[in-house]
């Protein structure tokens, strides 16, 4: 990537380089003190990206997040294989402390909503605007109902 894209990616706020390094470094950290430190830093720079990644989540991987943190929610009990595409304005919620477990080589369109005790599988794609409350198997499709009109006036 040449210094031009680069600088429009970091412009726009979706050079999210430093945000993953903080990550892993809270990842690793030994010393409570230090990932409350680090936690406090992440949630400031997601935010001021209009995210957030709870600080217990799990990230087998990078994620490509093509929209950068635009809009994401991630619970803290979330587990996201590698190789996996999130948009912007998807929700991966929780329900009573259980949150989806996404396989590797997913994706995951815009403003879609993942909620509960669930099993994302292998190579999933999820449509755009699809709340998906369900396992999912290896391989699947999911897409939202397609649109109708409800009242005519």
């Amino acid at each position: 990537m040449g210094i031009r894209n680069r600088l429009i990616d970091y412009s726009r706020g979706d050079h999210l380089t430093r945000f993953w390094k903080l990550f892993r470094r809270r990842e690793a950290a030994k010393s409570p003190w230090h990932r409350s430190l680090l936690t406090f830093r992440l949630s400031r720079l997601a935010q001021k990206r209009g995210g957030y990644i709870g600080p217990g989540a799990v990230f087998r991987g990078i994620p490509s997040l093509p929209h950068g943190l635009h809009g994401i929610y991630i619970s803290r009990y979330a587990v996201i294989g590698s190789d996996c595409r999130i948009y912007q304005n998807v929700t991966i919620g929780e329900v009573n402390g259980a949150a989806p477990k996404i396989g590797d080589h997913c994706l995951i369109g815009a403003g879609a909503v993942l909620v509960g005790d669930i099993q994302i599988g292998n190579h999933v794609k999820i449509g755009a605007g699809a709340v998906v409350p369900f396992d999912v198997p290896d391989g699947a499709t999911v897409v939202a109902p397609s649109p109708r009109i409800l009242r005519k006036e």
